[in-house]
């Protein structure tokens, strides 16, 4: 038998190809998720004033964000939502993220109180207690 003269110089290492792709993707997915997010807390609405409206400290609480145009649409996460829809998407949050979500209603202050009512009894159809309404602090003159 006879012993081959030349090794291999081969290196033999991990593929990190397939690790970077993945890690790109997530980037690319916080990046997106989180535009989305804050897109839906800067539309532009003209909000209503109020001398207790407090500073949101709490950022850990999951929260869905309802946004009440002047001329009476409903937006969530961005897309505009039939009224007829918001206790199931409620029910779904709720039972996804679990019974201490909140409902953040932010209603233009010249939206009649006929759009804001059925956002607050989806709300109790869903058993959701925490709901509170985005306003501006009164400036002290």
């Amino acid at each position: 038998m006879q012993v081959p003269k030349h090794k291999s110089n081969r290196k033999y290492g991990f593929n990190m190809t397939p690790m970077i792709d993945v890690v790109f993707l997530l980037i690319i997915f916080f990046l997106v998720s989180s535009h989305l997010a804050r897109q839906e807390s800067q539309m532009e609405l003209d909000l209503p004033t109020a001398s207790s409206g407090q500073e949101d400290l709490d950022l850990e609480t999951p929260r869905l964000t309802i946004n009440v145009k002047s001329d009476g649409s409903l937006w969530l996460a961005g897309r505009p939502i039939a009224q007829e829809q918001l206790q199931q998407k409620f029910v779904e949050a709720r039972s996804r993220e679990g019974e201490n979500i909140e409902v953040r209603i932010r209603g233009s202050r010249t939206a009649p109180y006929s759009t804001v009512e059925p956002v607050m009894l989806a709300c109790t159809g869903a058993k959701i207690w925490n709901v509170s309404y985005a306003v501006y602090r009164e400036s002290s003159q």
